[in-house]
């Protein structure tokens, strides 16, 4: 199989992955749509294929309708079985796995090979609570990858750091495939809106069945327009009822969990700096939304950034353990 050529590479995470390449854990990559996910794994075969021309690869891109055949977890692990070589090294790398009901016992069942050294990755961060985490309990180590990084930025877009760099970075993130694009606004938000539209409607509505999509769409105005505000549920019930729209308290904790399991909103905990312990789950939180999703009103967005990364840092500050 043909793998996209690697125009630049995050060596950063590759450094993080490599203590654990051939090992018998399971790596898996979780993090939103089009951060880069699938290139990093283009980018490890590399690796591979740089150390062992021979390697057995097996690849599967369960998006691509080359691989549409595999519906359940019976049809995955009979395809990767018959793909494996006995008594050689199988390389497997399975790209957006969440689909997959009951993925978690094909990998459990493959990780009891040694040869087998596994890499997956998915866009929901449920994907690793619950049933997973007891299936494969001491067997995985999760890699969170996030959008490019300013220093990231600078080097794949080949910018100088100075202001006018910053304010792009600020003002169009740091999705990788922004490199194939001009920098303009025009062209920048219709990619951006059409990756919002896939997250929402594919991550969320889709996956949840969700039927009030209207709600949806209001509350995530709400949580883009209060970046860096503390803000709880009865704060977004009483503000929809002030917009003649009643949503029990219990919805909207259930929708911002969606959001947050499809990394379109990031929650931030509150933490007492007195007791150094976090707060009960109902207490008011903060949430920070990526700076490439907040498409509806970008001129806003950059301040409102800043105050996030203030919130989130005052809240470092105050975790710090005493000595």
């Amino acid at each position: 199989m043909d793998f996209p050529r690697i125009l630049k590479k995050r060596k950063g995470y590759i450094e993080r992955i490599k203590p654990f390449m051939r090992k018998s854990v399971a790596k898996v990559l979780t993090g939103q749509r089009r951060v880069g996910k699938s290139f990093l794994l283009y980018q490890l075969i590399e690796e591979i294929l740089g150390e062992e021309p021979n390697a057995n690869i097996i690849y599967i891109n369960l998006e691509d309708f080359e691989f549409s055949s595999l519906q359940t977890a019976q049809d995955l692990h009979s395809y990767i079985i018959s793909q494996s070589q006995k008594k050689d090294k199988n390389y497997i790398f399975i790209d957006e796995i969440q689909d997959i009901p009951g993925f978690e016992k094909v990998i459990r069942s493959l990780l009891l090979n040694e040869d087998n050294d596994i890499y997956i990755t998915g866009s929901n961060a449920n994907m690793l609570s619950g049933e997973l985490a007891t299936y494969l309990s001491g067997r995985y180590i999760e890699f969170k990858i996030y959008s490019l990084s300013y220093l990231e930025f600078l080097e794949f877009h080949g910018l100088t750091d100075n202001e006018k760099s910053y304010e792009l970075y600020s003002r169009y993130g740091g999705l990788p495939y922004l490199l194939n694009l001009p920098l303009e606004d025009e062209t920048v938000n219709e990619y951006l809106k059409s990756i919002y539209s896939t997250i929402v409607f594919r991550d969320v509505v889709s996956r949840y069945k969700l039927r009030n999509t209207l709600f949806l769409e209001k509350l995530i105005q709400f949580l883009s327009e209060n970046i860096g505000n503390l803000f709880s549920a009865k704060n977004i019930s009483d503000y929809l009822k002030s917009q003649h729209a009643t949503v029990s308290v219990n919805q909207i904790q259930n929708y911002t969990e969606y959001l947050s399991n499809a990394f379109l909103i990031h929650r931030v905990e509150r933490y007492d700096s007195v007791s150094y312990t976090h707060l009960r789950a109902h207490e008011t939180c903060a949430c920070l939304v990526g700076s490439e999703m907040c498409i509806r009103d970008r001129r806003n967005t950059i301040s409102k950034i800043w105050e996030s990364a203030i919130l989130l840092l005052d809240i470092a500050l105050q975790t710090k353990p005493k000595y």
